[in-house]
């Protein structure tokens, strides 16, 4: 198959050298693997998210899904009650485990392009009588960035526990986790970090992650014992280890610190979205959102309304120049999405922008 450049929200395009971490086995037993690599990358997750010696951070195995719903089924004791935010597929997912898994909470939906609506929230945590807040921050169903800062100030006046699906921006969005009093971060291997699928992690309150103990509602999302078990034991897992995603993790962390940090990398996302933007209306395509709702992990753009224009034939011709995007996911917006996350430069985008001038065939 010929080499492609994945413009996606996660799996994503990773480097090469990210690739070669994966190439040997290892042994799971071995302080080379649980000290040298699971422990740093712990210590590093967390000293990416905050300088305060509050937070200890756990890793999942599964996708970034499971990783929520350790948190959502781990977090919420039998007499607390969720408010979960809901302005997108991610929000909506949330909504679901809670319902699968009984938790008392409740769910306020806003469009998928409409920005959650402060005086509302603000309303609802005042005649409620909630013990937690649940919201996705960059919310991949149309890239919309969610505002953090907002919430987390509504939730610290109203004594509320905040938990913030990061999923899509840790990593490439500076953030302070102990300024804005996230009780837990939730994130995935295979997004702003570079690495690949096979595992999540969560960054929490060590006061937080102990009051999850004895409440999970399931043996293997246990987040409490998960995070007990790697902490007492040196880093090791509960259970089989993803070892060739654990470290090519690791080395996905190395280079991050190589790039210059979040910033650094933060500014490279935020270049590759203007030039897709600016590049895309160009030939004519108008994006879904106002500019200033748009993150810079992934846009939406409108499908073209010529009636020869079909989708699938669009992305077959484009995989055929090497980039794969991806389908819409609005429920009344027909739409398709660009990422350019990972292992992508102005340079790749801007190849994207003339192949996709090349293929433009309505």
């Amino acid at each position: 198959m010929a080499h492609y450049l994945l413009l996606t929200p996660g799996p994503l395009t990773t480097s090469d050298t990210v690739k070669q971490a994966m190439l040997k086995d290892w042994c799971t037993w071995d302080d080379d693997y649980n000290i040298d690599v699971v422990q740093k990358i712990r210590q590093t997750l967390v000293s990416l998210a905050t300088n305060s010696n509050d937070y200890s951070s756990v890793l999942m195995q599964g996708s970034g899904t499971s990783s929520v719903e350790s948190v959502l089924g781990s977090a919420i004791l039998p007499n607390d009650k969720l408010l979960v935010i809901n302005n997108g597929a991610y929000g909506k997912r949330m909504a679901e485990i809670c319902q699968v898994l009984g938790l008392n909470h409740q769910v306020l939906t806003f469009k998928e392009t409409q920005a959650p609506d402060i005086a509302l929230i603000a309303n609802t945590l005042t005649s409620g009588d909630f013990s937690h807040l649940a919201m996705v921050h960059c919310e991949t169903t149309t890239g919309m960035l969610n505002p953090v800062e907002a919430i987390a100030a509504l939730c610290s006046e109203h004594k509320v526990r905040f938990i913030l699906d990061a999923m899509s921006s840790f990593g490439g969005i500076t953030m302070n986790v102990a300024q804005l009093n996230i009780e837990f971060l939730i994130s995935s291997a295979n997004k702003c970090i570079q690495g690949v699928p096979g595992f999540g992690f969560v960054i929490g309150k060590l006061s937080a992650i102990e009051r999850c103990k004895g409440n999970a509602k399931s043996l293997s999302l246990d987040l409490y014992d998960q995070w007990h078990t790697m902490e007492h034991s040196n880093g090791k897992w509960r259970f089989t280890s993803p070892t060739h995603v654990v470290r090519a993790f690791g080395q996905a962390l190395v280079e991050l610190e190589q790039e210059g940090g979040v910033a650094a990398r933060q500014a490279r996302y935020q270049q590759n979205q203007q030039l897709l933007c600016n590049g895309m209306k160009e030939l004519g395509f108008q994006p879904l959102l106002p500019i200033e709702m748009h993150s810079p992990i992934i846009t939406s753009f409108y499908s073209p309304s010529a009636p020869e224009y079909n989708f699938k034939r669009f992305y077959q011709e484009l995989k055929q120049f090497g980039f794969v995007i991806y389908p819409g996911k609005v429920s009344d917006a027909d739409c398709f999405r660009i990422g350019n996350i990972g292992e992508v430069y102005p340079e790749d985008i801007k190849r994207l922008v003339s192949a996709v001038a090349r293929v433009k065939y309505w």
